[in-house]
């Protein structure tokens, strides 16, 4: 079973999906220092939902928590309107928005307020999360970091949702497993973001031996890396084995980076352009067409469907 924003369906109804994206998210009001990070405006999630579905996209999850100004009937509203499968995101992000909100919270009111997302539904709605997101600082994790990510790990294992931890410009992520082993996670039950920001390959296939997922995003986003830099890496962790851990994702937070607000990338590019780069660059190395097809229904379809189905509580 996934849980979506307008109920649980079936896993194999999941379909072609993105495994990290942003319709509805700002800062917190009080550290809105740049507009470009408030996408806040329903109309244009609707645009943006339509052109994911209109290459063929047919789920996303979306991964605005409560510090980031989560939208979760507007996302059902989005999703009832278009046939767009969204899977919300409860938890936390990251102690940049949340260390003064969370100072006074204990694990078990920051684990309490979780379960609720995820059973009940998020900011006084019906509407349920189907992931558990926390997060860590560049370099380090602050105490609330630490105490939203041991609170995250226990009500993944009591609801069965599955984990997902930000990281900043993909750093900390072993510490992260560490800390999440120690509360006696199942690291096949974890997905790390980010990691596109350190394009390190051994360190993602130390990840990825340890059973997490990839979850690979920015897509688009050329002022970091060219997609060449991205492409590299993910056949360097494919031709290693790990083909089974990868997801994608765009990650696309910014006015700048969607069409209906600015002109920019949108949610259209990873299916529309970026995957038939993607396929032509196969290709070129020599891979046949049934291995090729073979990765992008891992990347799309089948490691999201594992990864996004609620486990057994333990």
């Amino acid at each position: 079973m996934i849980r979506t924003v307008t109920g649980d369906i079936h896993s194999d109804d999941l379909g072609f999906t993105y495994s990290h994206e942003h319709l509805l998210g700002a800062p917190p009001v009080h550290k809105r220092v740049d507009e470009d990070l408030v996408i806040l405006d329903p109309a244009m999630a609707k645009v943006e939902a339509q052109a994911a579905l209109d290459v063929g996209v047919r789920s996303l999850y979306e991964a605005s928590a409560w510090d980031y100004s989560r939208q979760p009937e507007d996302l059902r509203r989005i999703s009832e309107e278009t046939g767009l499968q969204i899977i919300a995101c409860g938890g936390f992000n990251k102690g940049e928005w949340f260390d003064d909100l969370l100072a006074d919270h204990s694990i078990e009111q920051l684990q309490a307020q979780i379960v609720a997302d995820v059973t009940t539904g998020m900011n006084g709605t019906t509407v349920r999360a189907g992931a558990i997101k926390y997060g860590t600082s560049y370099n380090r994790v602050t105490p609330a970091e630490d105490r939203v990510l041991r609170a995250a790990a226990r009500a993944h294992r009591q609801t069965g949702a599955v984990l997902h931890g930000h990281t900043e410009t993909g750093t900390m992520a072993i510490t992260q497993l560490d800390m999440l082993e120690e509360e006696g996670v199942d690291l096949n039950r974890v997905g790390i973001v980010h990691l596109m920001r350190n394009p390190d390959p051994y360190v993602h296939k130390q990840i990825a031996k340890r059973g997490t997922y990839l979850c690979y995003d920015g897509f688009a986003k050329i002022k970091y890396f060219p997609e060449s830099t991205r492409i590299h890496v993910i056949l360097d962790v494919v031709e290693a084995g790990y083909a089974d851990r990868i997801l994608i994702g765009g990650d696309l937070a910014r006015r700048t980076d969607l069409t209906a607000y600015t002109g920019g990338p949108g949610l259209h590019y990873i299916a529309g352009a970026w995957l038939p780069r993607f396929r032509d660059e196969l290709a070129q190395r020599h891979y046949s067409q049934a291995d090729i097809d073979e990765l992008v229904r891992l990347f799309f379809v089948e490691n999201p469907k594992r990864y996004f189905t609620f486990g057994e509580p333990y």
